[in-house]
């Protein structure tokens, strides 16, 4: 352990009492600096037991911008497990945290959050934890900065990824694989898996804010894009973890679905879903309004790389029919996207462009496919 005496701490150690007892006096943000610019690896241990608590007590009751509190309590918090945190900071303050206006507070949340991502013991602890789930999915679509949402995609991808209960896929070979692609180990309980797809308080939630029929997303069309771009971008990954999950659903199936234009005037009238569509459908068939240049930029990409992760991940009937389905009507009045996939092996590295090709043809519709092999 390093003995280096760390300059500054005594100091900073009075003035955090100091705040504990008057959160509203002055902040000497150098005096917080110094000290966090000499942590170690090897000499956090022994300040976290004398500053977390106090940081923590401060974080609940500070009305200023945390920014400063927040970076020295993420630093102090890498070593520390989830369930250890927990006895620090209880459920109502990672909801505050998380609903604060304050990025930093958003962060510290999902820092807090993330560390669940460990084991699959520590997910199933946090998956009975609706209302820090609830805040979560709302701030990670709903934050306006992009920092906050790319943190939050991060967190739920490898929450999920760790979660997920199906076995371990076999290496096909010698491209990347999906082994290649998940952290986990070993099957996980599937327990945020069925929070975020089977409630139904949930994943309405999740599909609200994608649709523009929550408070959140519905006056701002440009929030709304950043939540529609912020699944898109996640939901390659999940289907690569889980294809059925995201691909299958009961609860939106008789739900006809509109989308506002952002600022709550009229709806985009768009097809009803079919029966037992998820996520996946409703994301890449209905969520976007192509007539947004922008928007239909990111369906494209979504496409692409969502086709292409598809491909490493283990083999399946049931597989090939999803990709098919959804590329079918996907690209039927879509030239744009339909020139891109076509295109794709092209654009990617020359020892992959084959195996590419060979996929494009076994899912594009027939009629569509020129995808040529060489």
């Amino acid at each position: 352990m390093d003995t280096t005496p760390i300059s500054g701490l005594d100091e900073l150690e009075k003035h955090v009492d100091d705040l504990v007892q008057d959160p509203s006096i002055p902040l000497d943000a150098k005096l917080f600096d110094d000290v966090e610019l000499q942590l170690t690896e090897s000499n956090t241990p022994a300040v976290i037991v004398r500053f977390l608590p106090k940081l923590t007590a401060i974080l609940k009751q500070y009305t200023e911008d945390p920014t400063v509190l927040a970076s020295l309590a993420i630093k102090l918090l890498r070593p520390v497990s989830f369930t250890q945190v927990l006895s620090l900071a209880s459920e109502e303050s990672l909801v505050q945290a998380l609903d604060s206006p304050a990025p930093a507070a958003n962060l510290l949340a999902m820092t807090v959050i993330h560390k669940a991502a460990v084991s699959s013991a520590d997910v199933a602890i946090l998956s009975t934890m609706t209302s820090v789930v609830v805040s979560f999915i709302r701030r990670w679509l709903a934050a306006p900065q992009v920092e906050v949402g790319q943190k939050g995609g991060i967190v739920l991808g490898d929450l999920l990824d760790v979660d997920c209960e199906l076995p371990m896929p076999p290496v096909p070979g010698r491209t990347a694989t999906h082994t290649e692609l998940v952290l986990r180990k070993s099957p996980g309980q599937g327990k945020l898996w069925r929070r975020l797809f089977t409630d139904r308080a949930i994943y309405t939630l999740l599909v609200a804010l994608c649709a523009g029929r929550h408070a959140d997303t519905s006056a701002n069309v440009h929030q709304l894009s950043l939540a529609q771009g912020r699944v898109l971008r996640i939901l390659p990954r999940l289907a690569a973890l889980n294809l059925r999950a995201v691909s299958q659903s009961g609860i939106m199936a008789t739900t006809a679905v509109s989308v506002t234009n952002g600022y709550g005037e009229s709806d985009r009238s768009i097809p009803k879903p079919k029966q037992g569509e998820g996520l996946l459908q409703f994301a890449a068939l209905r969520m976007v309004d192509k007539s947004d240049a922008l928007m239909h930029l990111s369906l494209v990409d979504f496409f692409e790389a969502f086709v292409s992760l598809m491909r490493v991940t283990e083999y399946s009937v049931h597989k090939v029919e999803v990709v098919r389905a959804l590329l079918c009507e996907a690209i039927e009045d879509d030239l744009v996207l339909k020139e891109a996939l076509l295109s794709l092996p092209e654009r990617i590295v020359p020892e992959e462009a084959d195996d590419l090709r060979r996929w494009l043809q076994e899912v594009m519709p027939r009629e569509t496919n020129r995808v040529p092999l060489r």
